[in-house]
């Protein structure tokens, strides 16, 4: 697969087939438009090609609005890069893009750069200055161009709307089951290992503290969670929290994590963690004593957990 970031600078590529959008979390109902653009690429010898943007257009267009997402934009790239697609495109969404004409879009980079044959688009699909043309302008645009417009029916718009609406609120209320079922895998989080004030070191607990450097990044609720990373080649299952340590009177928000059976240096890596499952909300404990008490209650329920479902 070949990753485009700046698509005004390409030459123009073979014959594509085309699909168009944000993606964020590219979870199942994604996937499926995803496997069905490859497929039809694949029996109609058509590049196929995800052209995505990056900001989210909501960053741009509505600055005032917070907006949280289920990728960072390297992420998303990731995660693409495993469905057998020949190119991923992200165009940097400016207001000056967002100002360009439904036709003057279309032809500069649908025909002249990615020299579309085939878009498979959802019913619903509004674009150009102030999203005023849609599906119709589309077609009328292909039979102009010479390009096929393949609509992704209302229910399978839908599916992809509920499982992302769903697979938000449901991190937001930690029900990580939910979201990693909607999701097809498990959400995660990317981060550097940075030096954290060592309160896990004092509890036995040695934490890699995980600095995300992202702020747009949708963490979920603060609590405890059954996690796994990949460290040189090697699964390593550990236990994360997200939250203030307000057993030590914290206030801001961190990620910490303690991985089983590792002693290792781990300060500045990048790491993809995991969060599998959810063991309980953040508690502040009335002693050390007792919070160390519960750590250990946590990591025997992890074990078994883990050992349930991968041993």
């Amino acid at each position: 697969m070949i990753l485009n970031s700046n698509p005004t600078n390409i030459k123009k590529v073979p014959s594509s087939i085309i699909t168009i959008g944000t993606f964020d979390g590219v979870h199942i109902g994604h996937q499926k438009i995803i496997t069905r653009l490859v497929k039809t690429g694949h029996s109609k010898d058509l590049r196929s090609i995800v052209f995505t943007f990056f900001p989210h257009p909501r960053m741009v267009l509505q600055p005032d609005f917070e907006i949280k997402l289920l990728h960072t934009i390297t992420e998303r790239k990731n995660v693409l890069s495993q469905f057998g697609l020949d190119e991923v495109v992200i165009k940097k969404f400016t207001s000056e893009f967002a100002n360009k004409s439904a036709r003057n879009y279309v032809k500069e980079f649908l025909v002249d750069e990615l020299n579309a044959k085939h878009i498979i688009i959802g019913y619903d699909h509004h674009f150009g200055k102030n999203r005023t043309a849609n599906i119709n302008d589309l077609k009328a645009f292909g039979k102009e161009f010479g390009f096929i417009v393949e609509e992704i029916s209302a229910q399978d718009i839908e599916d992809v709307a509920v499982s992302s609406t769903k697979i938000r609120q449901s991190l937001i209320e930690g029900d990580i089951e939910t979201a990693n079922s909607y999701l097809g895998y498990a959400y995660f989080i990317t981060g550097k290992v940075i030096k954290g004030k060592g309160i896990g070191k004092t509890l036995n607990f040695p934490t890699a503290n995980i600095h995300i450097e992202e702020g747009y990044k949708l963490i979920p609720k603060n609590g405890v969670y059954i996690v796994k990373s990949n460290i040189d080649g090697i699964d390593f299952f550990g236990m994360m929290n997200i939250g203030t340590n307000p057993t030590f009177e914290g206030e801001k928000q961190s990620t910490e994590v303690h991985f089983f059976n590792l002693d290792q240096d781990l300060y500045n890596k990048i790491l993809k963690i995991e969060i599998l499952e959810r063991l309980r909300d953040e508690s502040k404990f009335e002693s050390v004593e007792l919070l160390k008490n519960q750590l250990q209650n946590d990591k025997s329920n992890a074990i078994n957990w883990i050992q349930s479902r991968y041993e």
